[in-house]
């Protein structure tokens, strides 16, 4: 069995310097119960212009890398990159994630087990609160009926303690691209991330294609990472919100069957949501939503 874990870094000198040691002694082999399992940690470098390269080389020699010439985004960054690997198994693994000793074996271990799963996720945990999931991933995401994603451990922007209460294993509609652990042949013959979302929800486009197919999803609570989380946009960001509901629609169109009702439905929420951000005084975040829409119908 084959792994490759593989960080997308963008201009991330100071998250490196900060995150990457936690991962590379978490897959050195005599400090690591991954024994039976071959894993070669990769950073693909998204077209820096700071200092990420010369990091990488002085001080994380034993780290492999993929150099890529320009910023694609996260979802054809991560493309770009996987496609240059044969492992079996691909993590796609945020630059801002600090991951515990022992974290990996119990997700590859799942999969090895378990050959009707394409993808799996640890328990995401937030770095700065450590006892309380973090908003990207929790335990475990799903889609309700009108397309909107959640979690195990966090709806909306309400996050909740980790006390054990989604230490079961489960079935999910969704795992966090923040700490993903994916079959690379079924990534690679699905397509990949969709270039076009950039970043954001491209994962939970990528994991909906993956149940279409007939694969399924879990998160395995056995293993824990800590996700600083915010580390590229704010969650307040106006670009974040734009590509939130961009792309969220664009999700539903591509993948939803008989999604008409519920983009019409959305019609009406979204342009709510748009009023709501006007009202808690965001004006940027107010056109976003109408920038969103129109870039949707285009794409």
């Amino acid at each position: 069995m084959t792994c490759s874990v593989i960080i997308l870094n963008w201009n991330g000198a100071e998250m490196l310097r900060q995150f990457l040691p936690s991962v590379v002694r978490s897959l050195t082999p005599h400090q690591s119960p991954i024994t039976i399992h071959q894993c070669s940690l990769i950073v693909a470098d998204n077209g820096s212009t700071d200092n990420s390269l010369e990091v990488l080389a002085k001080e994380f020699p034993s780290v492999k890398t993929i150099v890529l010439d320009k910023n694609y985004g996260f979802a054809e960054g991560y493309n770009r990159a996987i496609n240059q690997i044969d492992s079996e198994y691909v993590v796609l693994l945020n630059s801002d994630v600090e991951t515990p000793e022992g974290w990996l074996a119990p997700l590859l271990d799942y999969m090895t087990v378990h050959t009707d799963v394409a993808a799996v996720q640890p328990k995401i945990r937030s770095y700065k609160q450590r006892a309380f999931f973090e908003h990207a991933g929790a335990a475990g995401g799903y889609i309700n009926a009108l397309g909107y994603p959640y979690c195990r451990g966090r709806i909306l922007w309400h996050v909740e303690e980790d006390k054990g209460q989604y230490d079961t294993i489960a079935d999910v509609d969704w795992t966090s691209g923040a700490c993903m652990c994916a079959r690379t042949s079924v990534y690679k013959e699905l397509g990949g991330l969709d270039a076009r979302f950039f970043a954001h929800m491209e994962e939970i486009d990528l994991c909906w294609r993956m149940r279409n197919a007939g694969w399924r999803l879990a998160c395995v609570p056995q293993s824990t990472v800590y996700h600083l989380g915010g580390g590229s946009l704010a969650y307040d960001n106006p670009r974040k919100t734009y590509l939130n509901h961009r792309n969220n629609l664009l999700m539903i169109r591509k993948n939803k069957k008989h999604p008409h009702g519920v983009l019409f439905v959305r019609f009406f929420l979204d342009y709510a949501a748009a009023f709501f951000y006007l009202l808690q005084g965001r004006p940027q975040s107010f056109l976003a939503v109408f920038r969103a829409r129109r870039d949707y119908h285009r794409l």
